[in-house]
C-alpha cells in the first residue's frame, strides 16, 4: 500500500505545483509538458526494460550456474561462525538457521529469486521459537536489519541498466557499493547487537567487524592517496577483474561439481527474461509519476530547497540531486529503482548524480517493504525497535555513498 500512496502522490503534488504556477504566473506550459514528459517517460521505461533482457539473462544464467555448484552453500559455511555469535537464541542444528544462511549468502550473490523463499522460511522457522506470537523476537529483528542494512557483493541489477542507458563502463560503481553497504551492515548489525548486549567483544564477532572495517578503512586511504580520477580507474579495473574471475571460477566449479553448466546457464537465463519483462509496468509507472512530478517543477523546488540550506551550511551541494532515489529506496525498490533511472536520463549515467545514484540504488534494502512481508508472513504485529534500526542501517548507508562518491567520481 505504501507505494500506491506515493504513486497517487506524484500525480497530485505534480497537478497542484503546475495548477499554482498557472494562477500565480500564468505559465500555460507546465500542463503542456507535464503531459509530454509523461509520454517520454513512458517510452524510456519501456527501452530501459527491454534492453534490460540481454545483459540480465546473462547474470541470471551465470548465477543459477551458481546456485546449481553450491556457491550459496559455500558462502553459507563461511559465515556460519559470526551467525551463531549474532543470533545466540537458536538452538544449534534448528532449521531457522540454515534458511537465514541461504537467506543472506543469497543475497549476497545477487540471486533474489531464491534470497526471498529463503528468508520467509527463516520467518517462519524463527516464529517457532518466538514465545510472544504477535511480538517480534530478538533474533527476528537482527535478521531484518541484515537484510535492509542491504548487504551485497555483486549488484547486477544496477551494472544491467548502467550498461543498458549507455555508462562508458558500467561497473566503476562495484567497488563505492560494497563499500557503502559494508558501512550500512557493520553499523546496523553493531547497533541491534548492543541493544540486544550481545557480547560484540567476543573474538569471532570483533574479529569479523575488525576485519571488515579494516578492509573498508584500508581501500579508503588507498584510493583518497590517489586522487578522484585514479582512484575511479583502478577501481573500475578492480571491478573488471573481480567480475571476470567470478564468472569464470562459476563455471568451473560447476564443471568439478558435474553439473550441466549450460542447461543451468539456459534456466537462469530464462528467469532474468522474464524478470526484465515483469518490471515493464512498474518501472513504467513510476517513471511517468516521477517524469510529471518533475516536469512540474515540483521536483526542483524540493531539491533545490534542499539545496539552498546545504549550500547555506557551507557544504558542496552536488549530491542532492541523488537524493530522490536514496529517499525512495526505504519504501519501495521499484520506486527508487525508477527514481535511479530519472536521474540518470537527467543528469546523464555518468554524471555524478547518475553513478551516485547508483550507490544509492544498491547500498540499502527496503525496509519497511522487508518489515511488512516478512513480518506479515508469521503474523507479527509489534515490530518493536525493528525499524527505527534498520533505518539507521540505511542512513550509514547513504551518508557512506555520498562520501564515496566523492572520493571515487571526479
Amino acid at each position: 500500500m505504501t507505494l500506491n500512496y506515493i504513486w497517487i502522490a506524484f500525480f497530485v503534488l505534480a497537478f497542484a505545483v503546475a495548477l499554482l504556477r498557472l494562477l500565480f504566473f500564468g505559465d500555460t506550459e507546465t500542463f503542456n509538458a507535464a503531459v509530454n514528459a509523461s509520454f517520454v517517460a513512458a517510452r524510456t521505461g519501456f527501452e530501459v526494460s527491454i534492453g534490460l533482457t540481454g545483459v540480465l539473462a546473462l547474470w541470471m544464467g551465470l548465477m543459477k550456474i551458481g546456485e546449481r555448484g553450491g556457491l550459496i552453500t559455500l558462502f553459507a559455511r563461511g559465515i556460519d561462525p559470526l551467525f551463531r555469535r549474532l543470533f545466540p537464541g537458536i538452538p544449534k542444528g534448528h532449521p531457522a538457521a540454515g534458511a537465514m544462511l541461504m537467506n543472506i549468502s543469497a543475497n549476497m550473490l545477487g540471486l533474489d529469486n531464491a534470497a526471498t523463499p529463503a528468508g520467509l522460511q527463516a520467518m517462519k522457522d524463527l516464529q517457532e521459537l518466538n514465545p510472544h506470537k504477535d511480538r517480534a523476537s530478538d533474533p527476528m529483528m537482527m535478521f531484518l536489519v541484515l537484510n535492509a542494512s542491504g548487504l551485497t557483493l555483486i549488484p547486477v541489477s544496477v551494472m544491467t541498466i548502467r550498461a543498458q542507458m549507455g555508462a562508458a563502463n558500467p561497473a566503476d560503481v562495484f567497488v563505492p557499493i560494497m563499500i557503502a553497504t559494508f558501512v550500512a551492515t557493520l553499523v546496523g548489525v553493531l547497533a541491534v547487537c548492543i541493544k540486544q548486549r550481545i557480547n560484540i567483544f567476543d573474538p569471532v564477532i570483533l574479529g569479523s567487524f575488525t576485519a571488515a572495517g579494516g578492509l573498508i578503512a584500508a581501500l579508503v586511504y588507498v584510493f583518497h592517496r590517489m586522487g578522484p580520477e585514479r582512484a575511479q580507474e583502478l577501481s573500475t579495473a578492480i571491478a573488471s577483474i573481480i567480475l571476470f574471475g567470478l564468472i569464470v571460477f562459476f563455471l568451473l566449479n560447476g564443471l568439478i561439481r558435474k553439473i550441466n553448466v549450460y542447461e543451468a546457464f539456459i534456466e537462469g537465463a530464462k528467469e532474468g527474461f522474464t524478470t526484465a519483462v515483469r518490471i515493464i509496468p512498474y518501472l513504467v509507472a513510476i517513471l511517468v509519476a516521477v517524469a510529471m512530478f518533475r516536469a512540474s517543477g515540483a521536483m526542483d523546488f524540493l531539491v533545490d530547497g534542499l539545496k539552498s540550506f546545504v549550500t547555506m551550511l557551507g557544504v558542496d551541494a552536488a549530491w542532492v540531486d541523488a537524493m530522490p532515489t536514496a529517499l525512495m529506496k526505504p519504501l519501495s525498490g521499484a520506486g527508487a529503482r525508477g527514481m535511479m533511472v530519472e536521474t540518470i536520463s537527467t543528469f546523464g549515467v555518468d554524471s555524478f548524480a547518475g553513478r551516485l545514484a547508483g550507490v544509492f540504488q544498491a547500498s540499502t534494502d527496503t525496509t519497511f517493504y522487508l518489515v511488512a512481508v516478512y513480518y506479515g508472513a508469521v503474523g507479527i504485529k509489534n515490530s518493536r525497535y525493528t525499524v527505527p534500526y534498520a533505518l539507521l542501517a540505511d542512513l550509514a548507508g547513504v551518508i557512506a555513498a555520498v562520501a564515496i562518491a566523492y572520493l571515487f567520481f571526479p
